[in-house]
């Protein structure tokens, strides 16, 4: 069998909160192999967005042990941390994250500036990954300029540039309307396609509908861990515009 790109043994996290220990994680043990699209439920507080914290490289454990592609990061020092972060995982948040009075293209060339990238080769990689997004017209406008869901693209090329082994994707539909959410979501299961290890922590049932496996979190600890045949956003955004097409003006 071959080596999961993520695997946790026992992951515990703990707060302290005045003079009260919180529990946060409870002993998680997980395996997520590479090309799989997961989706993290639970309520809140359930410990999911601390779970993709730790995912991320964001927070550590207060014990257990975190491998990302073979290599254990869980007692790393801050300064790999943020090496792994920057090069190996590709973060999409609901509030998108960009500069504003900068452009797309600029926007999505920052993880490289962060990195040390060449200028041109800078350009070259961000115009490549704004042109996948669908976006190569709009790589100069600035994000005001730009819908909600353009800029989840633009935050979706910047997580792309550094030619990560992860996407972690924390409510990425969260401020968008339904069709611009298909739209995300289409992007983001053409991703896991050809061949993206994507994991999405959302509360949202019709989101986590378009992975390919759940995992449910309730009080630090996995509750449910199940497979499904995802739904098609591509082909429920096609629906969509057809009926609204079809509607009487």
């Amino acid at each position: 069998m071959s080596t999961p790109l993520i695997h946790t043994v026992a992951l515990t996290k703990e707060y302290r909160v005045g003079d009260q220990t919180v529990a946060a994680l409870r002993g998680v043990s997980i395996d997520i192999g590479a090309g799989e699209f997961v989706a993290v439920m639970g309520p809140s507080g359930s410990g999911k967005s601390t779970f993709m914290n730790l995912l991320g490289c964001l927070d550590l454990p207060s014990s257990g042990e975190y491998f990302l592609a073979d290599e254990k990061v869980s007692g790393l020092e801050n300064d790999a941390l943020a090496m792994i972060r920057n090069r190996r995982i590709g973060f999409v948040f609901q509030q998108f994250n960009l500069l504003p009075r900068t452009s797309a293209r600029d926007n999505v060339e920052l993880p490289l500036l962060y990195g040390g990238v060449a200028a041109a080769e800078r350009h070259e990689r961000a115009v490549r990954r704004l042109t996948e997004v669908g976006l190569a017209e709009r790589m100069h406008h600035h994000p005001a300029q730009l819908s909600g869901g353009q800029q989840q693209r633009v935050a979706i090329a910047r997580a792309l540039v550094n030619n990560p082994v992860l996407i972690l994707a924390d409510e990425p539909t969260g401020a968008l309307d339904s069709n611009t959410s298909l739209e995300v979501m289409a992007l983001l299961q053409q991703l896991n396609r050809d061949g993206m290890t994507v994991v999405l922590v959302t509360h949202e049932a019709d989101m986590a509908a378009f992975a390919r496996r759940v995992i449910l979190f309730r009080d630090g600890r996995v509750v449910e861990d199940r497979k499904q045949n995802p739904k098609d956003a591509g082909a429920l955004l096609a629906e969509s515009r057809l009926a609204e097409k079809a509607e009487p003006a």
